[in-house]
């Protein structure tokens, strides 16, 4: 079992490796990264320059002008402007024997009232041989801890594990992102997008590297946009009205997002005035859900590159529950959230509910998820497909009615008792609400 080392051990063998060398640029909380790298001793054989640009008028000057101060194109911006100082000063006289490398965060950490988002962006510029061309680490963070002193603390870890990955752990694969959260975890820093470019990342697989951030326990989502590229959910999710499709990693065909643009459509019609239109993105999850056992990543990995392009974006998670989903939704917006479900997925929700019961737990699943004020809104299915899919689930179907061919509507759908009884509150409630129904759910 490889021993994990302590941060004070990971930083000391950064300093006394005699090649690796460079700045240091910090804006936003303390220079953390930097104080380990100065405390922990030999710091001389590390650090070229520490830099910290609190002042918006004092960071312009030095790397120009920026819509946002916490962004990608704000860190990109540090990394070329200090590491191309780190070469014009530097290559001269230590160019043959040095590995160079810039680190550089742009971050904001809890204030004093704490009402901001505590997020940032995280990179490193580095060498992997003297000369040679560099490669990019790109992360965007979430700080989980209360207090703006524990957030420091856990960027400077960070900070440490990212350098000491970067100069001894590459050849592990796509699996060195664990180490960086060596000594923390995802409750106290979550890592929601990386970002991997240059030479010493050439026989990484990319593609994977979305799935491995969530099934490594380094953030409990990611978000692949339509194209297949990698953003901080933050960036989508952010006060926008959000609908929601939990596609199941292992199930049969290609799911159309028909559903997800109706749910969209409807949700626009309620509500003409959002000040943005809704989001509608698949949610796939590398949990186990519900009966189903836990999907491989290869099985992930497939079903996302089906739904990516063109349908819509797609949320790769590790919740279990729907209640999960939604709670992680609502760190990002209080407008409102719809999970988009089929008749199958709907019964096997119900059916777990009951399940609960025998444990003492009856309508935990469901009393959650309404408390975060979600709707479910579902549509047709075909009655071959909505039979299927509860064989799978480990369903029997004998006690559901409904029609015996062509496609099965909610309103039609007959449940066995107790089912039918927290079917029809939830349809009277509203928090179930039928979509392309022929008859209303009164004419059960």
């Amino acid at each position: 079992m490889t021993e994990t080392l302590d941060t004070h051990r990971r930083a000391l063998a950064v300093n006394l490796d005699p090649t690796s060398y460079g700045t240091f640029a910090e804006i936003g909380a303390g220079q953390e990264v930097a104080r380990w790298f100065l405390s922990v001793g030999a710091a001389a054989g590390t650090v070229a320059k520490t830099i910290s640009a609190y002042d918006m008028a004092v960071s312009d000057s030095i790397y120009g002008q920026a819509g946002r101060y916490v962004s990608r194109e704000r860190l990109l911006a540090m990394l070329e402007h200090e590491y191309s100082l780190l070469l014009q000063r530097l290559r001269g006289t230590r160019g043959s024997k040095s590995r160079f490398f810039v680190f550089a965060d742009t971050v904001s950490a809890r204030n004093f009232a704490g009402t901001n988002e505590c997020h940032g962006w995280v990179g490193l510029r580095f060498q992997t041989e003297p000369g040679g061309r560099p490669s990019d680490v790109l992360l965007h963070v979430n700080l989980r801890d209360p207090s703006s002193r524990e957030q420091q603390d856990a960027l400077g870890v960070l900070g440490v594990n990212l350098l000491h990955a970067a100069f001894f752990e590459l050849g592990r694969g796509v699996r060195w992102i664990e180490s960086l959260l060596a000594n923390l975890s995802s409750a106290r820093l979550e890592i929601d997008f990386v970002e991997l470019t240059g030479p010493a990342f050439a026989r990484v697989d990319r593609d994977a590297l979305g799935v491995e951030v969530v099934r490594r326990g380094l953030a409990l989502a990611v978000l692949t946009t339509r194209t297949g590229a990698l953003v901080p959910p933050t960036e989508f999710l952010r006060k926008r009205p959000i609908v929601i499709e939990r596609c199941p990693a292992a199930g049969p065909g290609r799911p159309s997002s028909r559903g997800l643009q109706a749910t969209a459509r409807r949700l626009v019609a309620e509500n003409p005035a959002f000040e943005r239109p809704p989001l509608a993105l698949f949610e796939v999850s590398t949990a186990a859900v519900g009966r189903r056992l836990a999907p491989a990543a290869t099985q992930v990995r497939r079903r996302v590159g089906q739904l990516v392009r063109p349908s819509a974006p797609v949320l790769v998670t590790r919740h279990a529950a729907a209640y999960e989903l939604v709670r992680y939704v609502r760190r990002y917006t209080q407008q409102p959230v719809v999970l988009v479900l089929t008749p199958s997925a709907l019964v096997e929700a119900l059916s777990a509910t009951i399940d609960r019961a025998r444990t003492g737990q009856a309508f935990e699943a469901f009393g959650r998820l309404l408390g975060e004020d979600a709707r479910m809104f579902v549509g047709p299915e075909p009655v071959a497909d909505f039979r299927a899919a509860l064989r799978r689930a480990g369903l029997d179907t004998r006690g559901v009615r409904g029609p015996e061919r062509g496609l099965l509507r909610v309103g039609e759908l007959g449940l066995p008792a107790p089912l039918d009884a927290l079917l029809d509150y939830l349809l009277g409630a509203g928090w179930v609400v039928p979509l392309g129904e022929r008859r209303s759910p009164s004419g059960r």
